[in-house]
């Protein structure tokens, strides 16, 4: 939580994954959200490091025998004054697709998928899907919290959902211990 392609490999979260790969094991990839990050200490832009960074997972992921599957940022909910999901990764979407290309890695569309998934509850229900708590409902949280990048069980429920079927769609290997 909180890392980006970064400071996961900075903070040294990378290397204990890195440390446990073994041959025959899958590796997801996806980061973007915490690359925006205006700090030092998290943030990448689109096509050198953030693009650099996740080329990396990539190859040493392979250097053990595993296989990464590169994902795009599930969506954040933004919403324009019409009903209309905004974009708010830009580039950081575009750099996972181009680098799935350029090294022929399998990719699941997350950001695609979640935006239609958005667009299809709407501004209001797509509430539902993230991290909305009414205000009193716990102690720990008195004035409630609103946030639309994290997800709610039902969302993480829901984006899982989106991501078996990708994993389905492309084809892997694992495909066939997916339900």
């Amino acid at each position: 939580s909180g890392r980006s392609s970064k400071s996961f490999r900075e903070e040294g979260h990378w290397q204990k994954v890195y440390s446990a790969l073994k041959p025959g094991d899958y590796v997801f990839i996806m980061f973007g959200g915490n690359d925006q990050k205006p700090d030092s200490a998290r943030h990448t832009e689109p096509f050198t490091s953030y693009k650099q960074n996740m080329k990396r997972y990539v190859e040493e992921t392979k250097s053990k025998g595993a296989y990464p599957v590169l994902f795009t940022s599930i969506v954040r909910r933004k919403f324009d004054k019409q009903g209309k999901l905004v974009d708010t990764y830009g580039d950081y979407t575009l750099a996972v697709k181009d680098l799935a290309e350029e090294m022929r890695v399998p990719m699941v569309d997350l950001n695609l998928e979640t935006g239609k998934l958005l667009q299809q509850y709407g501004p209001e229900e797509s509430k539902k899907l993230f991290l909305y708590i009414e205000p009193g409902a716990f102690t720990a949280l008195p004035q409630g919290k609103k946030d639309d990048s994290h997800l709610s069980v039902e969302g993480a429920r829901a984006v899982a959902g989106l991501a078996v079927k990708g994993l389905k769609d492309i084809g892997l290997p694992l495909s066939k211990y997916l339900k």
